[in-house]
């Protein structure tokens, strides 16, 4: 195996969830925007390629023996740091009306930085998951370059592939300038239906759905103004239960959800986040070389690896079997094949 493929700096957090009663709340759980993208990528890499995934977590006085188990049984390029002196950065979730998401934070949060790439392997990744503003995003991509060229065989690296998803609060039409810059970094940046309105202005719901051409329009105009190196760089707007649209200057498609049914969405918390592990790894697969040729198929994986993210409260079940690997019992190759077969009867809408 040759490196590693993926490196999220989204952060670890142990997560409560609080739903409507009578469903009872849930503590102690796998929780974080690293969490949940590193699952996504690491749905698509049983071993020994699941090395190749890397995140990193920081374990405070309280770190669960629990949770140390799952993250060994997932075997991943994991960089554990054990921090005694403080508690592990803990989020409380309440689930409201409408599928709205209330979170704080009941613990100082530790938030990841190039600093925590330094001197490790995950600084030589070949993509990067960025969770953060436009500002920060510019400011994380020209320091991870930076530190990659003080390596004597940097000549050798390819570029990594940057994949960026916008912090939610900052999605404003405040930002929206810095956005524009921060655009010309990334390689794909992936804000869901609500926060890329929200860079405009706009509101991009509909009465049933998302409002598909408000969200095709908007799509139009940052690629337009440029998005990536040269202007090669994607969207990917993730649109819940109405799937997500890809735009790149080659293509434009809606791709729809795994899921069709209400009832298979148990939790949607993490579901964006494991989409970003899936896709980065479809474009890392492809070979960075490739630029993002293969974003349409990179997409369809995003989409597999969120099925698997949402149909449980917290992580799905990994288990090992004659066959290989499954989550949830299903093993991903079956259901990859099973959502092709779909997608070729599917209507843009």
């Amino acid at each position: 195996m040759d490196g590693i493929d993926f490196c999220t700096l989204g952060m670890f957090i142990i997560d409560e969830i609080e739903f409507q009663p009578p469903k009872r709340p849930v503590t102690n759980i796998l929780g974080g925007a690293g969490s949940y993208s590193a699952l996504g990528a690491r749905i698509f890499s049983p071993p020994p390629r699941s090395r190749a995934v890397g995140w990193i977590v920081d374990c405070g006085s309280d770190f669960p023996h629990k949770l140390r188990e799952t993250i060994a049984q997932w075997d991943t390029g994991c960089l554990i740091r054990e921090t005694p002196h403080r508690l592990t950065t803990r989020g409380w979730n309440g689930y409201g009306e409408n599928e709205h998401r209330a979170f704080r934070y009941t613990t100082p949060k530790l938030r990841l930085d190039h600093h925590a790439l330094a001197n490790t392997q995950l600084l030589w990744s070949k993509s990067f998951h960025l969770i953060c503003s436009p500002l920060r995003c510019i400011d994380l991509i020209d320091n991870i370059l930076a530190l990659r060229t003080q390596h004597p065989d940097v000549g050798s690296k390819l570029r990594p592939l940057f994949i960026w998803e916008p912090v939610p609060d900052l999605c404003t039409a405040e930002e929206f300038t810095n956005c524009c810059t921060a655009l010309k970094y990334v390689d794909v940046i992936s804000p869901n239906h609500s926060e890329l309105g929200a860079f405009f202005g706009t509101n991009t719901n509909g009465r049933d759905h998302v409002d598909y051409r408000a969200i095709e329009d908007l799509c139009s105009q940052w690629l337009q103004d440029g998005v990536g190196l040269e202007s090669q760089g994607g969207i990917v707007v993730r649109s819940g239960k109405d799937g997500c649209f890809v735009a790149s200057r080659e293509l434009r498609k809606w791709i729809p959800a795994y899921h069709q049914s209400a009832e298979k969405v148990v939790d949607p918390t993490g579901g964006g986040n494991s989409f970003l592990g899936g896709l980065a790894m479809g474009l890392v697969r492809g070979g960075s070389s490739s630029g993002l040729q293969n974003i349409e198929e990179a997409t369809i994986w995003g989409s597999i690896s969120a099925s698997f993210a949402i149909e449980q409260v917290s992580m799905p079940t990994l288990a090992q079997t004659p066959e290989g690997e499954t989550w949830n019992g299903v093993r991903v190759e079956n259901r990859l094949s099973d959502f092709r077969q779909r997608l070729e009867k599917y209507v843009q809408p």
